[in-house]
């Protein structure tokens, strides 16, 4: 049997990695600045990751949610004090589209209301219910395409309100910070607005945190910065460093009920193991400062450089827009200089470090560019 061939692959094999460090299988030396798609969120093979989830390894890996598993419990308890929403519920699940897929289900049974409101370029998933609400019909079967779903554009409340004042939306669904689209931020004012709308409206407000989450903004959410409260965000990507988990924070306010929801291998107890390993490490090395100090020295260097277009994002989730005559620059940062980075496109480069990057591995990022940029 071989592999269903869907990515476009680099000829370059990871076998080992530390921190912002990685080895390929012929020895060659890498620097990590995406992480697998804003993954890593506390460096390869941090030793106490490495040692908790070599512990639960070795004690129980599985049970399913028919027993009890305080290991849920434990996590829910300290992601709740890091991310201020210690009042809410945490249903956990195995991945990003997962989690969005069970938020947008849990709106609808709250508010008995079959339409949800995405906004142009959004990405939430490549499942049934988070690929109808990604605005790329691409990657969009004829299965998938459904009328509940209306996008409207990022930033305009009056056609938010517009569609909203229909009154058969049951939640309207926004990335913290639009990643896949290019680094692309909400305004406060559009944040604040949209708060308002859907409280006046009764439309559950549901915030994609899974890339723009998890410390990697300069806060624990990106919506944070704006000012607000969401009724449900789903995590995933950082949660687990690598090990697949996913989350949906529930606002108090939306009552469960016994078989509203379900999966097989969520909360697992590895999977617990690895977030909670993850939480206790960002708690402990204060990495979400780390993440807004380390984004304001990439912004002071690269926002106004000459390669640069335009430079979006907060902390260290960065999109450099680049001017035309450095399209390609992405390759060269891999295959001369040994960074790797993301893409949105061939024109927008992605920034998403692991948070513990230290301000030496970003000077050494910023030499790198200006010398193939000089």
């Amino acid at each position: 049997m071989d592999l269903f061939e869907v990515y476009k692959l680099w000829d370059i094999e990871p076998v080992k990695g530390s921190d912002t460090t990685l080895w390929d299988k012929d020895g060659n030396i890498y620097t990590d600045l995406y992480g697998g798609h804003a993954v890593i969120s506390v460096g390869h093979c941090h030793p106490h990751y490495v040692k908790k989830v070599q512990e639960q390894a070795a004690t129980l890996g599985f049970y399913s949610n028919a027993v009890q598993n305080s290991l849920q419990k434990e996590l829910a308890a300290k992601l709740g004090k890091l991310c201020g929403y210690d009042d809410y519920a945490l249903f956990l699940c195995n991945s990003g589209a997962e989690a969005n897929e069970n938020a947008l289900k849990v709106a609808s049974f709250h508010t008995g209301k079959p339409k949800v409101l995405a906004f142009n370029k959004a990405f939430h998933g490549r499942t049934s219910g988070a690929v109808a609400a990604t605005d790329n019909p691409k990657i969009q079967a004829p299965f998938n395409k459904t009328g509940n779903i209306v996008f409207a554009p990022l930033n305009d409340l009056a056609a938010v309100e517009a569609e909203l004042s229909k009154g058969d939306f049951a939640a309207v669904i926004i990335e913290g910070i639009q990643g896949v689209a290019g680094i692309y931020e909400p305004t406060t004012e559009f944040m604040q607005g949209l708060r308002e709308l859907c409280d006046r409206l009764s439309v559950v407000l549901i915030l994609d945190e899974i890339q723009s989450g998890y410390g990697r903004t300069g806060k624990f959410f990106a919506h944070q910065h704006y000012g607000i409260k969401a009724d449900i965000i789903t995590t995933a990507k950082g949660m687990g460093n690598g090990f697949p988990i996913g989350g949906v924070i529930i606002s108090p306010s939306i009552k469960p009920s016994y078989g509203m929801l379900g999966t097989t291998f969520g909360g697992n107890h590895l999977a617990c193991a690895a977030a909670t390993a993850v939480l206790e490490i960002i708690e402990e090395e204060n990495l979400v400062e780390n993440a807004a100090r380390i984004g304001e020295y990439f912004r002071q260097e690269l926002s106004s450089d000459k390669a640069v277009k335009e430079y979006r994002g907060k902390g260290l989730m960065i999109g450099l827009e680049l001017n035309e005559e450095y399209i390609g620059l992405r390759d060269r940062l891999l295959f001369e200089k040994h960074f790797f980075t993301g893409a949105a496109g061939a024109g927008v480069i992605r920034l998403l470090p692991s948070l513990t990057v230290s301000q030496e591995t970003a000077e050494s990022f910023v030499k790198a560019w200006k010398e193939l940029t000089r």
